[in-house]
């Protein structure tokens, strides 16, 4: 049986999610020679779920979780330099999304377009660690 809220309607068990799908940014990554020194087109889809938000929005981005968290951080961590694995940076940009309060889990997807026919990548799931 769902939980009423205050407003009387049902409390759903399905979160929130925010989502950020198919940015490609040119990145420095890879453990070859030939990858050191060059950037590559990397796509990146971030799909994080979100507990409720304990106090309203009140239509303010400032107490929201959203997709510019998101980019704002694959940016920062793109910034920072040369990334050898493209798992370091797929834990990295999960760790950066679960450092927001609200976000529960976190699917991070992000493939090396210029790799070969086609995209090569990795697909990660984090959670938020309990207590």
């Amino acid at each position: 049986m769902s939980k009423k809220t205050k407003s009387g309607s049902k409390k759903s068990k399905t979160p929130d999610r925010v989502f950020m799908h198919d940015l490609v940014l040119d990145v420095e990554i890879g453990v070859y020679t030939h990858e050191k020194g060059v950037t590559q087109r990397v796509r990146f889809t971030v799909d994080v779920d979100l507990l409720p938000a304990k106090a309203a929005l009140n239509d303010d981005i400032g107490r929201a979780f959203d997709y510019d968290t998101i980019i704002g951080g694959i940016k920062t961590i793109v910034g920072k330099g040369h990334i050898n694995l493209v798992e370091t940076l797929a834990e990295d940009v999960a760790a950066h999304c679960l450092d927001h309060p609200r976000a529960s889990a976190v699917r991070v997807k992000i493939e090396k377009l210029d790799k070969e026919p086609g995209a090569v990548g990795v697909e990660i799931v984090r959670k938020r660690a309990k207590g």
